[in-house]
Formats: structure tokens, C-alpha cells, sequence
């Protein structure tokens, strides 16, 4: 029963392979030195036992390991890759972090000024202008000193809550509505994503 749960493995992941690779038999056979009769064969599911040299070929070919031609649903596992992982297909952006008590000084400078004067971290997602502001004080009920969150400088439409700043008060808060006093409030931006520290 695993030798043939192995065998149905390596056709799937076979057949897999030659069409996401935009390979085909012929040029696997050419590559890799093995018959075209032991490819059909595999695809047809008409070997149970395939010898070693044989998926040792195929995986090289290919650039998988050989360990899991057999064994991983390689079709299933890159679909999951690319819709979760971090290191699928989204470059990560460097994001200067600006502490709490900056953010005013800071706010009329750009993205490529702020990256070159403050520590980075990075954001897995599609947006420009963003900074980190790492919170100082707090913000309660929400947020703690040392959170960081993830924002997107500016003043948008967007639903996400907002990050802004209280003129009055000093102190940031976490606001819906888009239309704000500009002499009592300075929206800092959308926050993107909140990091908790510890």
C-alpha cells in the first residue's frame, strides 16, 4: 500500500511538474537521459517500483528534492507558498521606524530621507509611503509602549482606522472618520498592521 501511495505520488508530482515548468516528455527525456517508455510508463501509473536513478533524474531535473517527489503533493504545496508564505512572490519593503515623539518633526519628510536616518523593519504587503511608529506611550485600551504599528502616511478615504495625532493633548489616538480639524488634529496616516511587543 505505500509503494503504491509512493508510485501515485510521483505520477501526479510528474505530471505536475512537466506542465508548470513548461517542460514536456520529450525534453525531460533529452535533459535527463531516460526513455521515453519509462516516463510514459510512470505517468500511466504502470510502475509501482521506480528505481532510485530513475526519480533521482526526475528530481534533478526538475530542481526538487528528492525525498519528496514521493511523498509531497507539490502542486498543493507551491499553490500555499505563493497565497501565505512570506517568502512567496511580495518583495518585502524596508520601512523606517519613527519613534512616537518624532513623528511631528518628521512629518513633511519622504520615505527615501526617513530610511537613510532611522532603523528599518520590514512590511509583506502592497503599499508606498509607509512607516513603522513605535509607540512610546501608548495608546489605551488599544496599544501599549513598545507596539509598533505599521502605517501608511497620509490622509486617505479608506475604511481602516486611522492613526492620529492630538495637537492638544500631544498624545496619538485611533480614529475612523476622514474629515478631521487640521488646527486640533494631524492625521499620521491608515495603519496597515500592529506588532505587539513581547
Amino acid at each position: 500500500m505505500y509503494k503504491k501511495a509512493k508510485a501515485q505520488n510521483l505520477k501526479n508530482n510528474l505530471k505536475y511538474l512537466i506542465k508548470s515548468r513548461g517542460e514536456t516528455q520529450i525534453s525531460l527525456c533529452s535533459s535527463s537521459g531516460l526513455t521515453r517508455s519509462t516516463i510514459y510508463n510512470i505517468l500511466e501509473g504502470r510502475v509501482v517500483n521506480v528505481q532510485q536513478s530513475t526519480i533521482r533524474k526526475i528530481s534533478d531535473f526538475f530542481g526538487v528534492s528528492y525525498t519528496e517527489i514521493e511523498t509531497v503533493d507539490f502542486e498543493e504545496k507551491e499553490s500555499v507558498e505563493c497565497e501565505i508564505s512570506f517568502v512567496g512572490n511580495v518583495n518585502p519593503s524596508a520601512v523606517p521606524v519613527i519613534k512616537e515623539r518624532l513623528l511631528i518633526q518628521i512629518k513633511d519628510k519622504g520615505i527615501g530621507e526617513l530610511v537613510t536616518t532611522h532603523p528599518l523593519t520590514y512590511y509583506f504587503g502592497t503599499a508606498c509611503n509607509v512607516i513603522g511608529v513605535l509607540l512610546e506611550n501608548g495608546i489605551p485600551g488599544l496599544n501599549d509602549p513598545g507596539d509598533l504599528l505599521i502605517v501608511q502616511k497620509g490622509l486617505t478615504c479608506s475604511s481602516r482606522d486611522k492613526l492620529i495625532y492630538d495637537k492638544k493633548t500631544k498624545r496619538l489616538f485611533v480614529g475612523t472618520q476622514t474629515c478631521f480639524d487640521p488646527d486640533e488634529f494631524f492625521v499620521i496616516g491608515d495603519i496597515l498592521e500592529e506588532r505587539y511587543n513581547g
